[in-house]
């Protein structure tokens, strides 16, 4: 299985930045960085996860993890890292008789030595690295109040580096097997959004309707995450959830969801509209798509993140909405809904060949209705790459 992990761009930030190692502690740097996808860490704050990376030799890399999660160690295709060291006290049984490989290999790592919390644990991987005196380049998302004193008090020689944004840079990047999951998740999202329009009628409730678009994503292999439904003037709600509201002619029905599979996170925005549409309406629309379309345009590697939110509000005020206002028109995507690069005006990161983000225009307006057009692309060297088959148009229910 090909690696979630960019090395080769890993080891040039990290020596851009002066770093001899960093570490991982957070969610989504953890699976990163291994390939390991930690249940508890993922869905509750506080239990410690980490991922030491030595710069010079990648391939020394090692999981702290707890001895309650070694099983999801021998059990995930993603899991490169070869080196594990587990901490706290975790009771299982064994069966008398021969075991499978994989039992085999969780037995080696519960016959390991208990490091009793993860900062202990993460210290002495450190020391065996001999890096207790470089530069560490640390996830401070992840790590609990008092943990980075810890560290720092232990490691006196040590020079402790914040690189939670360090970590954001790295996975900017996409590998192709990245893109192919993210390829898949968008589909998946469009696919439970065409099958949740086709149970549009009057009087079905927007609960009922997502419970079809959420039932679908499970179908098609992937895990519910986001799900802003809203019918006629609820859908001017930004963070509309899901409620009794019943659908009725004439209705804006508005999509702005995603969901997960294999860790990569989709987000796509998708208006539909009970019966004939009134022109306002479709020109708004269509100012919006305009300002998405003017946006792929601008999207080449070398351009500057702001010229493309540049390019996307000048579409869209010129083709009908003279007003329009945002703070962005778009982000990356990947293991997190908000990657970089952030498609904002003060914005200058420059966009690079391999990066994937979603590109969009909501428009809210209290009384009336919301409209958004939302779509997923790659970066490549001549453009972008649509992830999905639909580009966002209005659709029109008969």
């Amino acid at each position: 299985m090909p690696s979630l992990l960019n090395k080769p761009r890993l080891k040039s930030l990290a020596m851009k930045y002066g770093l001899d190692a960093l570490i991982a502690t957070s969610p989504e740097n953890v699976t990163y960085t291994s390939g390991y996808w930690a249940l508890s860490q993922w869905i509750r704050r506080g239990p410690q996860v980490h991922v030491l990376v030595p710069v010079e030799d990648v391939e020394q890399a090692r999981i702290i993890a707890p001895t309650s999660l070694l099983d999801q160690l021998v059990d995930q295709e993603d899991v490169w890292v070869r080196y594990v060291s587990r901490y706290g006290f975790f009771h299982v049984d064994q069966a008398q008789g021969p075991m499978t490989p994989l039992d085999d290999r969780l037995l080696s790592f519960f016959e390991q030595p208990d490091e009793k919390d993860a900062i202990t644990a993460l210290l002495k991987a450190i020391r065996a690295q001999r890096l207790e005196k470089g530069t560490l380049g640390i996830d401070e998302m992840g790590l609990m109040p008092g943990h980075w004193e810890r560290i720092q008090q232990e490691l006196p020689d040590a020079k402790l580096v914040p690189a939670m944004k360090i970590f954001r840079e790295i996975r900017a990047v996409k590998t192709a097997e990245e893109i192919e999951r993210l390829r898949q998740v968008a589909t998946i999202a469009e696919e439970s959004v065409a099958a949740a329009l086709q149970s549009a009628q009057p009087g079905i409730s927007e609960i009922e309707m997502a419970r079809v678009f959420h039932a679908t994503t499970v179908q098609g292999d992937g895990t519910p995450v986001l799900g802003c439904l809203g019918f006629g003037t609820r859908s001017a709600m930004p963070n509309v959830y899901p409620s009794e509201a019943r659908l009725r002619a004439g209705d804006v029905i508005r999509f702005d969801v995603g969901g997960r599979y294999k860790h990569y996170r989709a987000d796509i925005a998708r208006i539909a509209v009970l019966g004939e549409p009134d022109k306002k309406l479709v020109r708004y629309h269509k100012a919006l798509h305009n300002g998405v379309m003017a946006a792929f345009e601008k999207i080449r590697p070398g351009v500057r993140s702001s010229a493309v939110f540049d390019a996307a509000m000048e579409a869209t005020r010129k083709s009908g909405i003279p007003h329009y206002q945002r703070s962005h028109v778009g982000h990356g995507i990947g293991l997190d809904g908000y990657d970089m690069p952030d498609l904002t005006p003060a914005n200058d990161q420059v966009i690079e060949e391999g990066m994937v983000m979603c590109v969009e225009t909501p428009y809210y307006e209290f009384g009336w209705c919301g409209l958004q057009v939302e779509n997923t692309v790659a970066v490549r060297g001549n453009g972008v790459e649509l992830l999905h088959k639909e580009n966002g148009s209005l659709r029109v229910l008969t």
